[in-house]
């Protein structure tokens, strides 16, 4: 119906206008905290060599008795060990492999137990049970650009960090129809919108893709 409230150009500039809002402040909220972190990270990482860091590094080295290597004699290659078995190496060493699932040859048994920022490895001797563990601990910043990488810090962070993606994207998406609603009588808008839009791409094809 002409003049109807829902047909009116007015109605629909409104609505969008209303909708471009609400989902740009629910977006910028779910992704405030995760777009600092990943920006911090970002100067980080792209500064990493000049960001002195002092590993800390820590070495157990155990023996197994007897009974202690007979319990490890049933561990199998890619298979995560037993309560039993866990609960030996722990007894031994004050370590919990709990989560790592072993590398196992005639020799030796192999464990990897990475985490953001610290690399951890233990390996049991087959034969005389003889346990080499290091940890190597690589600091507060190592810590936040693993993460920033997703590097050795599970699914739920990686799911994290798909959803600070998807916001990060609605806010991009709902903030560029919010510059095109008030752009009016703001000359400079569309300007810096093309240079922020084709820099990344010249500063590409000028110095790295050269």
């Amino acid at each position: 119906m002409p003049g109807s409230p829902t047909t009116s150009p007015s109605f629909w500039g409104t609505f969008w206008r209303n909708q471009l809002r609400q989902w740009h402040w629910i977006s910028s909220a779910i992704s405030l905290m995760g777009l600092a972190l990943f920006a911090v990270t970002g100067f980080t990482l792209n500064h990493a060599s000049q960001i002195e860091a002092k590993p800390q590094i820590v070495t157990i080295e155990k023996d197994l008795t007897a009974e202690g290597l007979a319990a490890m004699a049933s561990v199998a290659d890619k298979t995560p060990l037993t309560f039993a078995q866990t609960a030996v190496i722990k007894t031994a060493t004050g370590v919990d492999v709990g989560k790592s699932a072993p590398d196992v040859d005639d020799d030796e048994i192999y464990l990897a137990m990475p985490q953001p920022g610290i690399d951890a490895t233990m390996t049991i001797d087959r034969h005389d049970g003889h346990i080499v563990y290091e940890r190597t601990d690589r600091g507060v910043i190592a810590v936040l650009n693993d993460l920033h990488k997703g590097r050795h810090s599970g699914a739920v962070w990686s799911l994290f960090i798909d959803l600070i993606a998807v916001a990060s994207v609605v806010f991009s998406i709902t903030g560029l129809g919010l510059l095109w609603l008030y752009s009016k009588g703001r000359r400079i808008t569309w300007p810096l919108v093309a240079f922020g839009l084709l820099a990344p791409f010249i500063l590409f094809l000028l110095f790295v893709h050269a």
